[in-house]
């Protein structure tokens, strides 16, 4: 324990006093502007990728995360760990992507989705337009779902006109009215939840479940309570590429009346490509997270939170101050995203392992059909890329692979520290485990829109291959740009990427096919010739030998 411990969440915080937080950030630190903004503390790199969109930055002179040079990122995050405790100071972030620079809320949409209504105000509703490159997008069963709800809407007003970014619906909060259900603190009972929903819950009402709670029958009062969750998107309905799903970590604050838009999802995405929906890799508010007209996560798939409510702010804040440090070896290449070694659920479980937070790992799928299957793969696909990327799944721990494994192992973690269940626990599981109040599973619906359907996400490679069409023409994958990071902005200090295990098969298989072959096609070559002389050998004893009638020799 500190000598200074954090302070509890001040149950009586006001509405506009839970607004003036973004995350666990204050807004009092951060400024509305465009990557176009140099003047302030965050790296160049970062604003690169931002030019044109909506973020807040630091103001001049607030303290911001950094980050060491010429250290790899987890050498980076273990030894600011080692020197930072758990209850030290958050710094402000590099950036946080907001996407529009208004937010209303208690804001309505009429029936036939023409005008928005908020705060005794109207205007005429329009809708930013649709990425090129993005396959479908909002229409009349769209606004058949929002007219009515009331919402929470990022955008811009021009006049009597607002165009939205963003849409919410404010129900999809930590309702201290929700059921209650006991599960078994196991990665299996929360895979259950996710399952249990018809199409992974796409169809389904929002549903908030508490899961756990440290004084059951007292009254809930979770406004402006820090939260700690683990965010699991389900799998796309139209891309065979997307079956596994996405994760991310979130951190904040409860809001009014149990708001959660405001909380921050730390999502890691791939820098090198441009998505065809607009998604970039950043802090995001949570409603923009799931509710961008473009990039929402909640409009192409359902989604599934375990939600932590705590009584101090501490771990999260820790936890927050590790994952902005790596947004900065992220940004400037130092980490390198990588699909199958270096994903969204790779970097996530990495941080929280380095933290403290034991994350079980799972294993790799199968070694041995990785070896063995190596040559299969490069013929099938006639690429070695491709080969080593399908050894490089095969052989990766699952609770890094598969978003779905690690929200059910970090859910599952969490649910045994709650209950007591953890053998030793590290000095951040014990602070998480003093500070619980209530862990509640939220299910989120994805909106309706022109886009198929999604579902509950894969939990293994062979459940991904079942998924995949058997023909591959069949298999629908959606072509997206190269992104090529500038070399102006490539630090010197940069260490080259970490070598991947699939080097080490290209290097065997190449002895094999260079010593190993030849030596093989020898051998065969070899037996061949000795089979034949031994059967032409037979074939001389058997004619020179003596017929039945003959004598045998005394």
């Amino acid at each position: 324990m500190s000598a200074n411990p954090v302070p509890e969440f001040d149950r009586t915080a006001s509405a506009a006093a839970l607004d003036a937080q973004l995350g666990l950030f204050r807004m009092d630190e951060l400024r509305l502007a465009t990557g176009r903004c140099r003047d302030g503390p965050t790296i160049p790199q970062a604003l690169w990728y931002f030019v044109d969109e909506a973020i807040a930055l630091p103001k001049p002179g607030v303290a911001t995360a950094g980050f060491s040079k010429g250290m790899r990122p987890l050498a980076d995050l273990a030894q600011w760990a080692s020197t930072h405790t758990i209850d030290g100071e958050l710094k402000a972030p590099p950036l946080v992507w907001i996407g529009a620079p208004e937010r209303l809320r208690g804001a309505t949409l009429s029936d036939d989705g023409g005008t928005l209504f908020a705060g005794g105000a109207r205007w005429s509703f329009d809708l930013v337009p649709k990425i090129a490159l993005n396959r479908s997008y909002y229409d009349a069963s769209s606004t058949r779902f929002f007219a009515g709800r009331t919402l929470a809407v990022r955008g811009t007003s021009h006049g009597s006109a607002f165009t939205a970014r963003t849409l919410w619906p404010e129900e999809f909060r930590l309702d201290p009215g929700a059921r209650r259900q006991s599960i078994d603190p196991g990665p299996e009972a929360l895979r259950s939840l996710v399952r249990a929903r018809p199409q992974g819950g796409g169809h389904e009402p929002f549903e908030a479940i508490v899961l756990w709670e440290r004084e059951p029958g007292a009254p809930r009062r979770w406004d402006g309570a820090p939260v700690l969750a683990a965010l699991l998107n389900g799998a796309q309905g139209d891309d065979d590429e997307a079956h596994a799903g996405h994760f991310a970590l979130v951190t904040g604050y409860v809001g009014a009346d149990g708001a959660i838009d405001q909380c921050i999802t730390n999502n890691f995405y791939t820098l090198d490509a441009e998505s065809e929906k607009g998604i970039l890799p950043a802090m995001v508010p949570l409603d923009n997270y799931l509710g961008d007209l473009n990039s929402g996560q909640a409009w192409y798939r359902p989604s599934y939170l375990v939600v932590a409510v705590l009584r101090r702010e501490r771990v999260a804040r820790h936890i927050q101050g590790a994952l902005e440090r790596t947004y900065n070896q992220f940004y400037r290449h130092q980490l390198v995203y990588r699909h199958a070694t270096m994903n969204c659920a790779s970097i996530s479980v990495d941080v929280l392992r380095v933290l403290g937070l034991d994350v079980p790992t799972r294993g790799p799928t199968s070694l041995l059909a990785a070896w063995l299957g190596f040559p299969y793969f490069a013929l099938r696909e006639r690429s070695l890329a491709k080969a080593r990327q399908t050894f490089d799944y095969l052989t990766e721990d699952r609770t890094r692979l598969m978003p779905a494994a690690a929200f059910e192992e970090i859910g599952a973690r969490m649910l045994g520290l709650a209950r007591g269940g953890v053998g030793t626990p590290s000095a951040l599981e014990a602070a998480l485990a003093e500070d619980l109040e209530a862990i509640i599973f939220l299910s989120v619906p994805q909106f309706p829109s022109s886009r198929a359907w999604g579902s509950c996400p894969v939990a293994s490679a062979w459940e991904y291959r079942d998924r995949y069409p058997r023909d591959p023409a069949k298999a629908k994958i959606i072509p997206v740009p190269a992104r090529p990071f500038p070399d102006a902005l490539r630090d010197e200090d940069l260490l080259p990427p970490p070598r991947e295990r699939s080097e080490a098969a290209v290097a065997v298989w190449a002895i094999i096919s260079i010593v190993g072959i030849p030596w093989l096609a020898w051998r065969a070559w070899h037996r061949i010739r000795k089979g034949r002389a031994d059967r032409m050998a037979a074939s001389r004893s058997t004619q020179s030998a003596p017929s039945g009638n003959a004598p045998t020799p005394q």
